[in-house]
């Protein structure tokens, strides 16, 4: 009997979580997009962009209408943080050739590349 009435509590516990866990994500704003960020450039320029949006917006006191457009801007930066994060670890892929090649002493593969990481980390390197 006991046996029953712990699996009976241990569902009802769960359904009641689960329903919970409905309404919460009933209660949750919409999701947006954001913008797409296809190429490092593009990322760069969106990261550029929307982190002085978000800077306004984190001027003075926040409203209601500021956290809407902060919810709806980090949508775009999260997508050239990502953008960004994956073409450094390419450059960083490259650089560990060039690394190893130099231990190994692998003149061929020192110069693709390096040449390779020299255009991949370029765009980081501007001023």
């Amino acid at each position: 009997m006991k046996r029953v009435f712990s699996t009976l509590a241990l569902t009802s516990a769960l359904f009641l979580a689960d329903v919970g866990i409905a309404q919460d994500n009933l209660q949750r704003p919409d999701h947006f997009k954001g913008l797409e960020a296809p190429t490092l450039e593009v990322a760069v320029a969106n990261l550029t962009s929307y982190n002085q949006k978000l800077k306004q917006r984190l001027e003075g006191e926040i409203t209601t209408e500021d956290l809407v457009a902060i919810h709806e801007l980090t949508y775009t930066l999260e997508n050239a943080l990502e953008t960004i994060s994956k073409e450094l670890q390419s450059a960083a892929d490259l650089l560990e050739e060039v690394h190893v090649a130099s231990e190994t002493l692998d003149a061929k593969t020192a110069n693709s590349s390096g040449v390779s990481y020299l255009q991949a980390s370029q765009p980081f390197t501007k001023p």
